[in-house]
Formats: structure tokens, C-alpha cells, sequence
């Protein structure tokens, strides 16, 4: 963290050199240039602050805004507390960093009461906190409005660790993405852990013949003894063994050598519509993978967007006006 300072020259000239993104319908980069001119810095401060503190936080953001924009679109729905919301689903049992959010939003609603989205608070905190972990900043299209619906039944929409990478590409082109937004957009597991009881199905009756066969066997003990068999479902293991906390392309290195910790995630090397993409990863600078993620976030955080006179915005992000 030390030396990558979200105000630094460095910060400037990447947010500069990033890339001319695609504007969603409604939304812009500077959408708050004059109604709140400090609301991406705010952001950017409160991020750093918290994840100074816990580096762990960085993947929460990213992973929340992720599984906001896969259901009911990027509308900050996801944020809801209460029975029967998006944030009591099995799947997004695990999301981390709701107080980030909260406590940006406390910091704008002083500043600026009634102006700036839930939603695009989280699209923020995403890009700040991939900054944060060794990757590119880019610009942000803002001017999302926050969704009036949250319901747990809606995220089965949500890729899942045991999709086949079939059942992957059926979901991301659903939300207009390709497969290159699929492989890139997984990337993203560059940082982060994961519950073993998202995975603990492939290291031991995964088949007649035992383990996932695709795990590299020499691998395998060092899995088993994090996650054994009677018991350690809430155990956590990093995603991208070896660099959890650095956003580069490790992840891939380890999907090419049979360290994948998903089942989806390895699959993505033993498909040959996903595993060529991952080569062109492997095969490039950090960069070219660092722009490309700028993008397809881009894409995705445009997904079914509440713009204009659809949607609120929350002065409370946990709760509905």
C-alpha cells in the first residue's frame, strides 16, 4: 500500500492514459463535476482509509460490485439489509465491505444530501480498491440511479464456482458480455479468498477415481490440509495462491499449472474458447490484461442501468427511501 497514494502524479497519469470508455445510456465520466465536485475524491479517501487497515477489503469491493451488476442490474441493490434481500443469498453470504460504503456515503450526504448514488459509490470503491492492489485506475461513467428492488430469490442470475464454462459464457452474454469479458472480468480473482465449501467438492469424491482430476497433484495436499474433509467449510483460501493481494496475472499462471481453487476458474484453462484467451494473457505484459479489465468493468458496470427518473437515490444505502 505504502507509495500507492490515490492522489499521486502516478494516479493522475493512468487515470489519464486509461482509455475512452463507452458511456452507458445516462451515465458519464464527471457526472458530478458540478453537483458534487468532490464526490469521487471522497470515495477515494474513505476506500484507502479502510483498506490501509484491512487489504482484504480491496477484493470485498470488487467482488460486491461484481454481484450487484449480475442482478437487477448496477443499481446498488445488492446493499439492502433486511429478511428476503440480494444480501441475505447464500451466495452473497460471504460479500465484504458494506461499512466502506456506508461510511462514503455518510461523507457525501454531508457534503452533497441527495446527490450521489449508492451504485455509483460501488463502481468507485471497485476501480479505487483495484488501484489500490497493484492494478490500473480508470475513468468511471457515473450517474446511476439506486434500484427500489432487492430479493434473494433474483441471484441464481449470479455465476456460480461449479459452472461449466458454457453455463459461464450463458450468463455474461445475458448481461451483454463476451467471452473475453468472461475470462478477463474472472481475473479479477487476482486478489481475494474464497470459502472452502465452494470448492472442497473437488479434493476428495470429486469421482469415481477421488480429486478433480485438472488439480496439479503435488497441489492438492497443500488443499487438503486447508480444507479437510470432516469439517473447515467457513475456512478461507486465497483464489490466486501466492499473490492475494496483488492485482497482476498470477491467477492465470496458476490456472496453466493446475492451482485453480474454483472449478469454474480451472475450467477456464481446459476449454479451448476460454483457455486462449487466458494464453493471451499469459503471453502479454501486466498492462494489456490491466487495460482490457478497465474495459470490460466498464461494460459490465453499465449493465441494466436506472438512470434519469428511474430508481432514488438512497440517503441510507442499507435501506430503500
Amino acid at each position: 500500500m505504502e507509495g500507492r497514494s490515490l492522489c499521486s502524479p502516478m494516479f493522475l497519469l493512468l487515470a489519464l492514459a486509461t482509455l475512452n470508455v463507452v458511456h452507458g445510456q445516462g451515465t458519464r465520466v464527471g457526472f458530478y463535476a458540478r453537483t458534487c465536485p468532490r464526490a469521487e475524491s471522497i470515495v477515494r479517501s474513505t476506500v484507502q482509509s479502510h483498506v490501509r487497515s484491512d487489504r482484504s477489503l480491496a477484493a470485498g469491493l470488487l467482488r460486491m460490485h461484481f454481484h450487484d451488476c449480475f442482478v437487477q442490474g448496477c443499481d446498488g441493490s445488492v446493499l439492502i439489509a433486511g429478511a428476503g434481500t440480494e444480501r441475505t443469498a447464500f451466495a452473497n453470504l460471504g460479500l465484504r465491505g458494506y461499512e466502506v460504503i456506508d461510511d462514503a456515503k455518510t461523507q457525501l450526504e454531508a457534503a452533497c444530501p441527495g446527490v450521489v448514488s449508492c451504485a455509483d459509490i460501488l463502481a468507485l470503491a471497485a476501480r479505487d480498491s483495484v488501484f489500490l492492489s497493484g492494478g490500473l485506475s480508470w475513468q468511471v461513467p457515473t450517474g446511476r440511479r439506486d434500484g427500489r428492488i432487492s430479493q434473494a430469490s433474483d441471484v441464481s442470475n449470479l455465476p456460480a464456482p461449479f459452472d461449466s464454462v458454457d453455463v459461464q459464457k450463458q450468463k455474461f452474454t445475458a448481461k451483454g458480455l463476451n467471452t473475453q469479458d468472461l475470462v478477463t472480468l474472472v481475473g479479477g480473482h487476482t486478489i481475494g479468498t474464497t470459502a472452502c465449501q465452494f470448492f472442497s467438492n473437488r479434493l476428495y469424491n470429486f469421482s469415481a477415481n477421488g480429486a478433480d482430476s485438472s488439480i496439479n497433484p503435488l497441489f492438492l495436499p497443500q488443499l487438503r490440509s486447508l480444507c479437510p474433509q470432516n469439517g473447515g467449510d467457513s475456512n478461507r483460501v486465497a483464489l490466486d495462491t501466492g499473490s492475494e493481494i496483488r492485482f497482476d496475472t498470477s491467477f492465470f499462471a496458476n490456472l496453466r499449472n493446475g492451482r485453480g481453487i474454483l472449478q469454474s476458474d480451472q475450467a477456464l484453462w481446459n476449454d479451448p474458447s476460454t483457455k486462449s484467451f487466458v494464453q493471451g494473457y499469459l503471453a502479454s505484459k501486466a498492462s494489456f490484461f490491466n487495460v482490457e479489465f478497465a474495459k470490460s468493468m466498464v461494460k459490465m458496470s453499465n449493465i441494466e442501468l436506472k438512470t434519469g427518473t428511474d430508481g432514488e437515490i438512497r440517503k441510507i444505502c442499507s435501506a430503500f427511501n
